[in-house]
């Protein structure tokens, strides 16, 4: 079945100039050859720590950001390709939740404006209907209708957040991407935050991409996990198998970080050394070989391709490069998801 959304050694590098003449002195490279695949109706998490680019993906998938190299497909067409009245109709299908609920609301206008922008700017409904519309979004999400009259400040963080997924709901997508939609909430609100996304994903069959670096909601929300180190992805699997059993020595160490409470916690083991290499100048080979306690010399070298390791399961990481060159020989690519950069 052809994959919803599917991206294909994407890249997204941002240029820093100096000097009077602004020349081009090197460049972030916050996304460096992404490959991944999201299948219809499923919330795919995508998590790192901060500085790995996964917000930047995310805004990359929904085309905010124009990619620097790579493909990206919506149901087997050229995403990239789109332009003008296409790519805007294309828009309808594809939505964004932001991190920050207040940055992302115009705070000149009424929630009762923002609710009625889409459905202005892509001409979804008569203009006399736009308020009843924006009513029922607000019914959805759990606010009061009285609320459209009222500016963003007048709410609280929770509620701020309900209207932007409200406004991205006004237009009936596909997919919506969440950038960190509960980070900054309070551990009661991201609780009926997130069942309030699955209420909304059961009934419209919407398609997740969950972005966070907080697995234990990851663990709790999606059903695929990416795990992205430094602009790439180094693992992906199904939620259960994932933190099950975590191949990548980076993911290990990010579950074993995971707070745990009670009797039945595990002791935490010991924390990553160094710093996160500067994604200016990423480390030649694999990428997390200065803080990995399992390299040798090889990783260094070469920069190992995601194989896949059973179940689903694929993983960059040259200790598994060796047993998977029996199911899949090193010169033929994984099919969707990690090509070699």
């Amino acid at each position: 079945m052809t994959p919803l959304l599917r991206a294909t050694a994407l890249r997204k590098h941002f240029p820093i100039r100096k000097g009077l003449l602004l020349r081009e002195t090197g460049r972030v490279r916050a996304v460096d050859g992404v490959s991944l695949e999201v299948r219809q109706g499923e919330t795919l998490g995508l998590v790192g720590e901060s500085g790995c680019g996964k917000s930047t993906l995310g805004r990359t998938l929904v085309r905010l950001y124009e990619p620097t190299d790579g493909s990206l497909e919506y149901k087997g067409e050229d995403l990239l390709a789109m332009r003008g009245e296409r790519l805007r109709s294309m828009r309808r299908h594809i939505q964004m939740i932001f991190q920050d609920p207040f940055a992302s609301l115009d705070p000149r206008m009424t929630v009762g404006q923002i609710l009625a922008e889409p459905f202005k700017v892509h001409g979804a409904c008569p203009p006399g209907e736009r308020q009843d519309r924006a009513r029922m979004l607000l019914d959805k999400v759990g606010l009061k209708s009285s609320y459209l009259n009222r500016y963003p400040h007048e709410f609280s963080g929770g509620q701020r957040q309900r209207i932007s997924i409200a406004r991205a709901m006004a237009l009936n997508p596909e997919l919506v991407v969440a950038d960190e939609p509960v980070s900054a909430l309070d551990v009661s609100i991201q609780a009926q935050i997130l069942n309030l996304l699955k209420d909304l994903q059961q009934e419209f069959r919407l398609t997740y991409v969950f972005i966070s670096h907080d697995l234990s909601v990851v663990d709790h929300f999606c059903d695929r996990v990416a795990v992205m180190y430094l602009g790439r992805v180094i693992e992906t699997a199904p939620k259960d198998e994932l933190f099950a059993s975590p191949k990548h020595p980076y993911t290990q160490a990010l579950i074993d970080a995971i707070p745990r409470v009670g009797a039945g916690k595990r002791k935490m083991k010991a924390a990553l050394s160094g710093e996160v290499p500067s994604p200016i100048a990423p480390p030649a080979g694999c990428h997390f070989h200065p803080r990995c306690p399992r390299r040798h010399d090889g990783c260094e070298r070469d920069f190992p391709r995601l194989v896949d390791v059973g179940g689903g399961h694929r993983v960059a990481c040259n200790l598994y490069e060796e047993s998977a060159a029996v199911a899949q020989p090193r010169s033929q690519p994984i099919p969707g998801l990690g090509a070699r950069t």
